[in-house]
């Protein structure tokens, strides 16, 4: 559970930015976006897969463009 205290000074839009700031460092939303439905246990090892081979495909275009300059 994330918390955020307003300072007596401190506008309320300030201490909603602030909010939303710790929200997103924790993850919090990729997690409920993550578990919103159902996922088998394959499609996860699937899509990891794919998500590890573009991470791989794009290494090895960046290591490409630094070669050719």
């Amino acid at each position: 559970m994330s918390e955020v205290y307003i300072g007596e000074s401190e506008s309320l839009d300030a201490a909603l930015r602030r909010f939303n700031k710790r929200v997103q460092a924790d993850g919090i939303l990729t997690d409920v976006r993550r578990h919103e439905y159902y996922e088998k246990p394959s499609e996860r090892r699937k899509k990891k897969e794919a998500s590890r081979r573009r991470k791989l495909r794009k290494a090895l275009l960046k290591q490409q463009q630094r070669r050719e300059l």
